[in-house]
């Protein structure tokens, strides 16, 4: 029998029905739709006996109006699911009709959500709104023997790395609260020499928050040299995927790049975990030429499409809100009226 469930964030069902889901990564879970967070989450779950696909949504209010939309986490979210081939085709025409049903009984007008590149996402969401594709983001396929992931290095890098090593830069996973407060440290100077967004300015209980949640695994990888952190890396893992998350160095080792170290020791513990992924996300706000796009794809040419889904759910409603502001409707901006 098909169902239609609303799993509130607090609930403890949302964690498991994550868990049970064919793949999933830490931004499907409910403790990821807590922190810093302001508006208000919950897990859709469409299903059928133990088959479902569950979709994670963050709700917004519109100002100025009784409407809402929804919006996904920062990162790689969308549906995650666990199906068979006999449910597969019913489950994704539920998800397709109560859906928007929701939507429209809860009055929320568009839907925009960031998917993930590692998850078959599109053969759900296909039919509601527009799937566009934006950037490349890089993976590591762990399935392969670590020495054949190796030789998908970039020649330079094989040489870069052994340089590293031989200047003594170590790497460790951090523990200690004082290697974990100078990540931190060196965190908002990175932030604060790329000219980062607000946004990207976590506070302190943030980190330690994050590293002791018990709905996902992580560790902070710290470089060392001389027993000082000079750089270091926070890496998440579930049962299948290691995400490689928030990153910093300290400018004095910038000309040295020990983050390559920490990526290919972190590398080298996923193999150990038995991951599948070693997913290394994309270049800066979605573009795949830029420095960092170059980075990541040093340690592997194993590239992944990113992209957004679109769905304008009540059309009337959504040129009203457009209407009733001076907006200009030839900018991509998606939903225009947050313009």
């Amino acid at each position: 029998m098909l169902s239609f469930n609303v799993i509130e964030r607090e609930s403890v069902e949302w964690r498991e029905i994550v868990e049970k889901s064919e793949t999933y990564d830490f931004h499907h879970t409910s403790y990821y739709h807590k922190i810093d967070n302001e508006y208000i989450s919950k897990l859709l779950v469409f299903s059928k006996g133990e088959d479902f696909i569950a979709l994670p949504v963050v709700i917004r209010d519109i100002p100025d109006s009784e409407f809402f939309d929804i919006t996904s986490v920062y990162g790689y979210a969308g549906p995650i699911y666990r199906m068979q081939d006999n449910t597969k085709e019913e489950l994704t025409a539920f998800f397709k009709l109560r859906f928007p049903q929701y939507c429209l009984q809860n009055k929320i007008v568009s839907v925009f959500s960031r998917l993930h590149t590692l998850v078959d996402q599109k053969f759900i969401l296909g039919g509601l709104g527009e799937l566009v594709d934006l950037n490349r983001t890089v993976s590591i396929d762990l399935t392969v023997s670590p020495e054949d992931q190796r030789k998908e290095y970039r020649k330079s890098l094989k040489s870069e790395l052994n340089q590293l090593r031989r200047k003594n830069i170590t790497i460790e996973a951090a523990e200690e609260p004082a290697d974990i407060d100078r990540f931190i440290e060196i965190y908002y100077e990175t932030m604060d020499r790329v000219k980062a967004t607000p946004n990207y300015y976590f506070s302190k209980q943030y980190f330690y928050d994050f590293l002791a949640t018990e709905e996902f695994n992580s560790t902070l990888l710290v470089a060392k040299f001389e027993d000082e952190v000079i750089a270091g890396a926070i890496f998440t893992y579930t049962d299948k995927i290691m995400q490689y998350h928030l990153a910093g160095t300290t400018e004095a080792f910038i000309r040295e790049t020990p983050m390559k170290l920490i990526i290919d020791e972190a590398r080298l513990l996923a193999n150990e975990l038995g991951l599948v992924h070693l997913h290394l996300g994309g270049g800066v706000a979605g573009h795949d030429d830029d420095s960092l796009f170059r980075f990541k794809s040093g340690f592997s040419k194993n590239f992944k499409q990113f992209s957004v889904w679109k769905y304008i759910v009540d059309e009337g409603q959504y040129h009203q809100l457009i209407d009733s502001k001076n907006i200009n409707q030839s900018s991509n901006f998606f939903p225009l009226y947050r313009v």
